[in-house]
């Protein structure tokens, strides 16, 4: 069954009420553009991590190709933190997730932006640990420079059977409209996905496999 092409006014509408329906956004702060499926978001929020949850809520509306973030973090004088008060949450926030490997990480704080470096083994651990930063009141953005080292490294034959056989595991995936090419420890997804959500989902699924310490994602969202 073909789908339908919904306008992009069908999209603003969505978006906006999706943005309403989300408990960790304040809608009323943020303004919604649609151009050829390519919502922009603009406005300000008094967190990063209320800015995160509106890129989510956009992404998660059906038919959205992509997604322009210009909100802007405005911190209130309840939530201002100094640098330092930062990095030393931010420390602990990163040893006291079971799933971050500390030890490996730095971290460095100018003027409320948080920046990380270091190696780990796994894709999960790297966005694990920005995770934890993007709940720190006082945090005003992120930039993840971890990188991923995995200790294994797979045949490419053999990586890209497992990859495969995730996504047609995965109940939101088409596996026949994605193929898999791999690169050395590289995994390259190209073909077609139905929505943003799913794009992630298959991107998910490569990190998920031994070996891997790239992924680009070429796929299109079609609608």
């Amino acid at each position: 069954m073909t789908a339908t092409v919904r306008t992009d006014e069908e999209l603003q509408h969505d978006v906006v009420a999706e943005l309403a329906w989300d408990a960790q956004v304040q809608p009323n702060e943020i303004g919604v553009t649609v151009s050829d499926g390519v919502v922009t978001l603009t406005g300000w929020v008094d967190s990063y991590a209320r800015k995160w949850a509106a890129q989510r809520s956009a992404h998660r509306v059906r038919g959205v190709r992509a997604v322009a973030d210009d909100i802007e973090v405005r911190l209130t004088g309840t939530v201002e933190r100094t640098d330092a008060d930062i990095a030393t949450a931010a420390t602990r926030g990163l040893e006291w997730d079971s799933f971050v490997p500390a030890e490996h990480l730095d971290l460095t704080v100018a003027n409320g932006w948080v920046m990380l470096r270091g190696e780990v083994e796994w894709q999960y651990q790297k966005r694990a640990a920005e995770r934890a930063m993007r709940r720190l009141s006082g945090v005003r953005g992120v930039t993840n420079l971890i990188a991923v080292r995995p200790p294994a490294r797979p045949s490419p034959d053999d990586l890209a059977h497992r990859i495969h056989d995730a996504l047609v595991r995965s109940a939101e995936t088409d596996s026949d409209l994605i193929t898999i090419e791999v690169s050395g420890d590289t995994v390259i997804l190209c073909g077609t996905v139905r929505s943003w959500m799913e794009r992630e989902e298959a991107e998910r699924a490569a990190w998920q496999a031994p070996g891997v310490a790239e992924v680009e994602t070429r796929l299109t969202v079609t609608v």
